[in-house]
């Protein structure tokens, strides 16, 4: 039996992660930080390694990739309604990721220590903190 488009958005507003409210936001965006930044740690070291720097040893299509996955948490960032000084430090942040990501070998290192979607999920946190305390999230 088909479902209707009201009763998918209904479905789905429902599941955790899924839905327009600050929470749901907040999760995914933690969830695309720790795909791009943090799916393991290299062994023997502390340093986490994501996608950003395993895709972006691919030339240019890798960094364009890891660009658009960034842009996308910026895009997140303004619909909570974040100020434009925020917005645009995060740009920025992904822009610099993308730009120097994009020199053969000396970007993949850049990549590899510069981690843009950690510190615009940093800045995301804050504003979240702030304006919409219900949204923390105790890490045990």
């Amino acid at each position: 039996m088909p479902v209707s488009a009201k009763q998918f958005d209904d479905l789905v507003r429902d599941m955790p992660g899924f839905g327009r409210d600050p929470a749901s936001i907040r999760h995914r965006i933690e969830m695309m930080e720790a795909v791009l930044e943090g799916l393991f740690v290299i062994p023997g070291t502390k340093r986490r390694v994501g996608l950003d720097s395993l895709i972006g040893l691919v030339p240019i299509v890798g960094d364009i990739t890891t660009a658009a996955m960034g842009a996308w948490i910026v895009w997140e960032a303004r619909n909570l309604g974040m100020s434009k000084w925020q917005l645009t430090r995060m740009a920025a942040n992904v822009g610099v990721d993308t730009l120097v990501g994009a020199i053969p070998f000396a970007g993949d290192i850049f990549d590899f220590l510069y981690k843009s979607n950690t510190k615009n999920l940093r800045i995301i946190r804050k504003h979240l903190d702030r304006h919409h305390p219900s949204t923390v999230t105790i890490d045990g």
